[in-house]
């Protein structure tokens, strides 16, 4: 019980601060207004996103050893 209560104090209330100030420090670093910095996270994680449904897939290590052992199997 005391654990869930630990836990959903930390969730609730020290994590969003923590990213609140992060954000914060970073803006001030960076010399550029808060809404920018957090759009600017925005479109990064979105471009991450597309890069990992489209490239990142046909990168995967079980694909292309499928690939590769086909490549394999015609040669012989």
């Amino acid at each position: 019980m005391i654990a869930l209560l630990l836990y959903r104090t930390i969730a609730d209330h020290i994590v969003p601060w923590a990213v609140t100030l992060a954000t914060r420090m970073l803006a001030r670093s960076l010399n550029m207004p808060e809404p920018l910095v957090q759009s600017t996270g925005d479109y990064v994680v979105a471009q991450v996103t597309a890069f990992e449904h489209s490239v990142g897939r046909s990168l995967c290590p079980f694909r292309l050893a499928r690939l590769l052992r086909a490549w394999w199997r015609c040669l012989h």
